[in-house]
């Protein structure tokens, strides 16, 4: 399943152009979802691919605890979209 996590921030001044806290947060996702961070100034945008088992609410609630962290407790979960994907055959 591909899904794509927007994050935004709570409370701050954001930092411009900087990946910093969108990294923080991708190193501390599950190391068996494949990460993209697409976006990372602003909104940061982060394309995760899991296992067939895993839905979007599992993904949801993972991110959601994975926030409550100090280090990135200044962001909120507010898009979990799953995207369509494309079969090669």
């Amino acid at each position: 399943m591909l899904i794509q996590l927007t994050m935004r921030r709570t409370s701050g001044v954001p930092i411009p152009n900087s990946p910093i806290d969108g990294i923080r947060i991708m190193a501390l996702l599950p190391s068996r979802w494949h990460k993209d961070l697409t976006q990372a100034t602003g909104d940061i945008v982060i394309r995760v691919r899991t296992d067939d088992d895993t839905t979007s609410a599992d993904v949801r609630a993972e991110v959601s605890e994975i926030l409550t962290n100090p280090e990135v407790d200044h962001w909120e979960l507010v898009v979990c979209r799953t995207l369509p994907t494309r079969h090669h055959e």
